[in-house]
Formats: C-alpha cells, structure tokens, sequence
C-alpha cells in the first residue's frame, strides 16, 4: 500500500478545519498543516490531528505556501486539500480503496473537485484535479493564485471525489489584488495567469477590462483549448452585461474555433435564443446538447445539468410556448428523470395535467 502526506495551507480556518481533517485523516499517513498567519483557533484545531504544524509568512503567492507543505511531506505520496473541503463516506471509502491498490508506478492521481451545489446536493460543477501527485521535485506547484502542478508521468483517474464546502466567502478582493500586484511588478501575465485574471475582472463587474484582457489572451493563440473556450464563454457573459447581445453571440460562436461544442456552450446559445423568443432556434441548440458526450477527463469545468435536466426543462419551455403541449410534456417528464424533486419539474408537472397534456 502506498503511502500519502496530507498537505494542506490554512489561515483563519477554525470554523472548518475540523469538518475536513475528521473527514479525511485516516487517509493519510501523516498530516502537514501549514499556517500562513491565523488569528484565531486554526493552529490549535489543527494540533489536535498532528504535531507537524508550521508557520509561513504570506507572501502573496499560494504556490510558494503549497510547495513549503509539500517540502515537510515525508511519505511517497502527497494529497492537498483547501480547508473547506470535505470527503463524503462513499469517497473516503473510494479513497481508502484507490490507496489499497493504486500501482505504485502511479506519478499522478486525478480526483474529481465538486465545487458548486444545487439544493439536493448534487454537484452543479465538477473538473478533475490533480489531487496527489508523487513526493518529488518534478512536481511542484505553479502560479501565484490558482495555483497548479501539471500532471506527467503515469496519470491515473479514480473514482474518489472532493467536495468544496465554503460555509463562508473568502476576501473577495485577494486574488484581483495579487493579479494585479504582478502586473505593476512584471508588466505582463502568463497566458494561464491572464485567463484567471480576466475572470477575477469579470467577478468584479470590471466588464469593460475583462472583455480587453480575454480578447488579449485568446488572440494571444497560446492558450489550452479548455481556457480558451471558458474565455469565450466569460466573455460573452461580459457582453451581455454590457447590453451587446450580438457580440456576446459572436464570442459563444468563436468556441467553434477551438473544438466541437460542448454541452454548456449549447446550453448558453440556446438561452440567447430563447431569451428572444426564437424558439425553433433555442430548440436546435438544446436539442444538440443533448446529443453532446460529456467528458470529464478533459479538464474542462464540467456542468452535469447541461448534459440533461437544463436541456429537457428549457425545451419544455419552447415548445410549450410554441403550442406544442405534447411534446413539452414529454420533455418535462425527461427532466424529471435526471431532477424528480426540482421544483420547476413538479409546477410544469402540475400544469400539464391541469391542462390535460
């Protein structure tokens, strides 16, 4: 069997910290906590699940505090979790068992990362991450915020997944701060750095910028094909909000550039379309999304919803507007079946049958 180092950095984090490491200590055989300046109970919680508790001073760079973890791991392997993560029991067992018989010639692990919720639960957004890696120099953090280690070598999928809980939002204003902090000092970004830049921009309704630095980075031609078609995505987004609803349709239409088109992206075009009441063209975009395979594999940000229940839910809407009961009907019964408790599933439900569909 092999053996893991738990990694984890942490500051001000007392009201989690316990909900993760009681989550997921027995997977590991040893837990490093590194503390980048807490001021209140984080330090003395983490002391509860290991004596192997550092200090580091905050340099505005997660890489750095991520690689100063990895420098203290003593086992073959390193597994990194944010506090506010958590393993639920059917992933620490798939975990524990991924343990049991993972080939040591294993470099990288790639996990799931379950970021984002709907009421029931089930994750809305999910990508793989490279969760434990190899204790060694070759694998090394990179990037002051979003930090990253590029997988290579033997890259195994498994089945366990991480769940991000926030209980609570972190500065909103970090990682635009350290972005730009780079920016006055080096002039310019990575193109991986100026894609989560533009982002930061976009979150901060900087709508203008964020449309300048996502252009800049996808004429750029060196991104990875996945953040380019996000960035065309976010771009549109921008668009919108600025009242450009023909650009923001051109910016959705560029990830054809890139690759044949995802799911998500068809979910958005279909929107524009059915924002506008062109319902035979919204039915057309809905319809391929359905038709599109979804790949968790390929380091996109995945939406499981769009790969089913957003689909059937929106055609309902369109062809119900279009008169065509029947068919709405059909396709809120299909949606039911990837979402049967969804709230807009049941009142459609009930609509039919109030109108005798």
């Amino acid at each position: 069997m092999i053996t893991i180092s738990l990694c984890m950095i942490v500051k001000d984090e007392e009201d989690v910290l316990a909900r993760c490491l009681e989550s997921a200590a027995d997977t590991a055989d040893e837990i490093i906590i590194v503390d980048t300046g807490s001021a209140d109970a984080t330090k003395e919680i983490a002391r509860r699940y290991t004596d192997k508790v550092y200090d580091f001073a905050w340099t505005d760079d997660f890489s750095a505090a991520r690689n100063f973890s990895f420098s203290k791991a003593e086992m073959e392997y390193c597994m990194w979790l944010d506090a506010d993560d958590i393993l639920l029991e059917a992933d620490r067992a798939a975990l524990l068992d991924l343990k049991r018989t993972l080939d040591p010639a294993a470099d990288v692990v790639m996990l799931r990362y379950h970021a984002a919720f709907d009421a029931d639960g089930k994750p809305t957004l999910s990508y793989y991450r490279e969760r434990i890696v190899r204790n060694s120099p070759e694998f090394r953090w990179a990037g002051a915020v979003h930090e990253a280690i590029t997988p290579s070598g033997v890259v195994v999928y498994g089945d366990a997944a991480v769940s991000h809980r926030k209980l609570r939002p972190s500065d909103p204003v970090r990682n635009l701060r350290i972005y730009e902090k780079q920016l006055a000092e080096q002039g310019e970004l990575a193109p991986r750095d100026q894609f989560y830049y533009a982002r930061e921009l976009y979150y901060h309704e900087r709508y203008a910028d964020a449309v300048r630095v996502f252009e800049a980075f996808l004429d750029g031609g060196r991104g990875w094909i996945e953040n380019n078609i996000e960035a065309c995505r976010h771009l549109s987004w921008c668009r919108y909000a600025m009242k450009e609803p023909r650009e923001a349709l051109s910016a959705l239409l560029r990830t054809l550039e890139y690759d044949t088109p995802r799911a998500e992206v068809c979910c958005d075009v279909g929107k524009h379309f059915l924002d506008r009441a062109r319902y035979r063209e919204a039915i057309f975009w809905y319809e391929l999304a359905l038709s599109r395979e979804r790949d968790d594999r390929s380091g996109a940000f995945v939406s499981p919803d769009c790969y089913g229940y957003l689909p059937c839910i929106q055609l309902c809407v369109c062809h119900d507007r279009l008169g065509e009961r029947a068919r709405a009907a059909e396709y809120n019964d299909r949606a039911g079946k990837y979402k049967p408790d969804d709230p807009s599933y049941l009142r459609n439900k009930l609509y039919f049958a109030a109108q005798g569909s």
